[in-house]
């Protein structure tokens, strides 16, 4: 794999001790290159949210390991010292809600995060522009979110996502509230996006609207991951 992209092996997550021990992870294996849009599809409590958490650093792993680009992150313990700066620098999230800061525009939305990590206001505001036409939302620069329609507040969710380059983005849920239209419009962003930057996106998702759309899936059940191949609609 190249410098950027996402190899976990053997992940497992317990929780709890002794006799009352739950393993909601028991030996995860997933590998999403860079460009690929990916699939995680599983019931509840087949252990996709704590195998997301885990993706993200938002939650300690019990074993195995956790490589994104060519740094192992995670080998039986954390490799790095600064999860926040690894969340907010390597990973990217969109989630089925956009959470959209209400009293931000559209622009200072996306362009935060870069400004959080020090880059100055002028050039983060103008890397949040340049993605949001790539997103066609550029119009809405400089309204607020309360006057965005659902797919557009999704679409500047994404360029938030994106804004740091991250070489993993994990969109739980992102087409969840979407009629078909729109939902099919996010996937292909998507897939866009991941082709342009080289990003390995990870998309939960129990939704059968976009499901044709992966080239590849992960079924998670009872914590064990296994692949399939997808039918992969083009959405070009």
């Amino acid at each position: 794999m190249r410098d950027k992209g996402i190899r976990i092996e053997g992940l497992t997550k317990r929780y709890g001790k002794g006799d009352t021990a739950v393993d909601a992870l028991k030996g995860v294996d997933m590998q999403v290159a860079p460009g690929e849009v990916v699939g995680l599809i599983g019931p509840s409590g087949s252990g996709k949210s704590t195998l997301l958490k885990c993706l993200g650093a938002v939650i300690e792993p019990t074993a195995g390991r956790m490589i994104l680009g060519n740094e192992t992150i995670y080998d039986n313990g954390w490799k790095v010292n600064d999860l926040r700066a690894l969340r907010r620098d390597k990973i990217g999230f969109v989630f089925q809600a956009p959470y959209l800061i209400p009293f931000l525009d559209v622009t200072d939305n996306v362009a935060l995060l870069p400004m959080l990590a020090g880059k100055p206001n002028a050039e983060a505001r103008k890397q949040a522009v340049e993605l949001l036409q790539g997103l066609d939302v550029q119009h809405r620069a400089r309204a607020m979110p309360s006057q965005l329609s659902g797919g557009e507040q999704q679409r500047v969710a994404i360029a938030r996502g994106l804004v740091n380059r991250p070489p993993v983005i994990l969109a739980d849920e992102p087409t969840a509230p979407l009629d078909s239209e729109r939902a099919l419009a996010v996937i292909k962003i998507l897939n866009d996006m991941a082709r342009k930057f080289e990003t390995a996106i990870i998309v939960v998702t129990h939704d059968e609207k976009i499901i044709p759309t992966f080239k590849r899936i992960y079924h998670i059940r009872d914590g064990v991951t296994y692949e399939e191949a997808g039918e992969g609609i083009d959405l070009r």
